[in-house]
């Protein structure tokens, strides 16, 4: 596994993709930084980009190694490598590249402006840490989906539909749940709903942390009274881990029974 993990890392790390997601973090860092001028409000601002693109580009790469690496993977099938290590290797090789380049691109504009000598350094280690979480989650999912689905069309489809369903329908329903029962006690089901859904889960964890009240939110809210801001931070924390093990587990669970 280790053999194929360092593989498959070096031959991501080297794409041009990779270097087109670092600068693209690395621009956008250093633009926010250079416009507003202070570092909790640039962070804030990061926040709304992470939140979004991590999980996106989690996704895409991770559908399109998959499908353009399919070869590959049935060529180490026919040898005496357990199908285990072929995988998990792939996940852990293009996991760990695309979080790299995420944390190089975020975070060297931030070393650089001052980070470091800042009250905001485990602010943004918080932030960092979800957009990691992320990116694990969203590449376990997409190949989770390209195992089940041979059809590359149709791998792609479900694979930006859920994406879309977590990133923008999925707070839509919530909301608007909210809004129908508004007049019935229902914080304890928003904790439940809440739980069911990693973007959010980051977004509270990461506004938990800096303690902007005025962009918690309702579930943000509801989680600040049930827990407060320490043991909400913890119960995030251990649902992303839940979340990040789910898929890899599943899509590992679908590669050995599948027929290649």
């Amino acid at each position: 596994m280790l053999k194929i993990l360092k593989y498959s890392f070096f031959d991501l790390i080297r794409s041009r993709w990779s270097l087109i997601y670092f600068l693209f973090y690395f621009i956008s860092s250093i633009s926010l930084l250079y416009l507003v001028g202070d570092l909790s409000k640039a962070m804030i601002s990061m926040m709304n980009i992470i939140i979004i693109l991590s999980p996106l580009i989690g996704t895409l790469f991770g559908i399109m190694y998959y499908y353009n690496s399919r070869e590959f993977i049935e060529l180490l099938l026919a040898q005496p490598v357990r199908r285990t290590a072929i995988f998990a290797g792939q996940y852990f090789g293009l996991s760990i590249s695309l979080s790299l380049s995420f944390l190089l691109g975020a975070g060297i504009p931030f070393v650089i402006y001052g980070l470091f000598r800042s009250a905001e350094i485990w602010n943004f280690g918080v932030l960092l840490i979800s957009g990691v979480f992320l990116t694990f989650i969203f590449t376990g999912f997409s190949f989770m989906i390209a195992v089940r689905n041979e059809n590359r069309i149709k791998g792609f489809g479900i694979a930006i539909l859920v994406w879309l369903f977590l990133a923008v329908i999925y707070d839509g329903l919530f909301l608007l749940s909210l809004i129908i029962f508004q007049d019935y006690p229902i914080e304890k089901l928003a904790l439940v709903l809440t739980v069911f859904n990693p973007i959010d889960l980051s977004r509270i964890l990461v506004i938990l942390k800096m303690d902007i009240s005025a962009l918690l939110g309702y579930t943000g809210a509801v989680f600040n009274k049930f827990f407060g801001t320490q043991a909400g931070m913890l119960l995030s924390l251990f649902m992303l881990t839940i979340w990040t093990v789910f898929p890899a587990l599943g899509f590992l669970y679908f590669a050995r029974k599948k027929d290649f």
